[in-house]
């Protein structure tokens, strides 16, 4: 079943960003930065509208700028447009109207490779991006689709685990790892490919308080253009300072996090 989930994931994205797409003792704490992530750049999205093949619209000329390096928390109902704004912003779903820029370059046909390569998705499930016989070949795939060198894809991946305090876990299967294990080890089949922008979807979800908790630290040690998408208003005002509200895709709220979330749940 995992390989069938993988695969479908393949044909969809070819491995968002070949790879950004693309826990437990392994999480790193505040003072590990990965050592060797790309400067962030702003993310920029203008009038955005996504229809879905059978018509339902996903979004609807939805607009926000992130500004380099900033961290801010997408939250809204089920079916709001979270994970539709995810795979667009990642050039998986195609839009009918609008613009997405990653720095100064947008998201499109012509610029798709290079934009894997600068935004990372980290979805909500792990086991959609971990289904290799060992943890190093799911964080290896990235980078060899990319064509480097074995030498440097070895570099590479001892790089990220290190960074992240996972190495124990390189050469385990993910089958026989906790839920905390399996998402340090998709955050670092992204962080391998050192994108510019990062996206969470629901990522503390499956996880225990402690592992929660562990993986916030994770965040806070990471400097890029930052998007988290989460039900949890504690997640959201500790990982972010701004808070974006989607409902039935459209942008219902936008501000401070504290702010936002008092008024958002106050209404619900």
């Amino acid at each position: 079943m995992k390989q069938k989930q993988k695969n479908s994931i393949v044909a969809q994205n070819d491995r968002l960003p070949e790879r950004a797409q693309q826990h437990n003792g392994g999480f790193a704490t505040h003072e590990h930065r990965h050592p060797h992530s790309h400067g962030p750049v702003p993310l920029i999205v203008s009038g955005l509208t996504v229809t879905y093949a059978d018509g339902t619209p996903a979004l609807k000329n939805v607009s926000f700028t992130l500004a380099a390096g900033e961290k801010a928390a997408l939250i809204g109902g089920n079916g709001a447009g979270k994970t539709s704004l995810f795979l667009t912003i990642a050039g998986v779903l195609k839009p009918d109207a609008g613009e997405i820029l990653i720095g100064d370059i947008p998201v499109d046909k012509d610029h798709l490779m290079t934009i894997r390569s600068k935004v990372g998705l980290v979805f909500q499930n792990p086991d959609d991006q971990l289904f290799m016989p060992k943890i190093y070949d799911d964080i290896a795939f990235g980078p060899r689709n990319f064509g480097h060198s074995e030498e440097d894809v070895r570099e590479k991946v001892r790089t990220v685990l290190t960074a992240l305090e996972a190495e124990h876990l390189m050469n385990r299967s993910s089958l026989k790892l906790s839920g905390g294990e399996k998402r340090v080890c998709a955050i670092a089949s992204v962080l391998v490919m050192n994108p510019h922008v990062l996206l969470f979807d629901e990522p503390t979800a499956f996880l225990d308080m402690k592992a929660k908790h562990r993986f916030m630290d994770i965040l806070a040690s990471l400097d890029q253009t930052r998007l988290v998408a989460t039900h949890d208003p504690a997640v959201a005002a500790a990982v972010a300072e701004r808070v974006i509200v989607l409902d039935h895709g459209t942008i219902a709220a936008d501000g401070p996090s504290a702010e936002v979330l008092a008024a958002y749940f106050s209404a619900i």
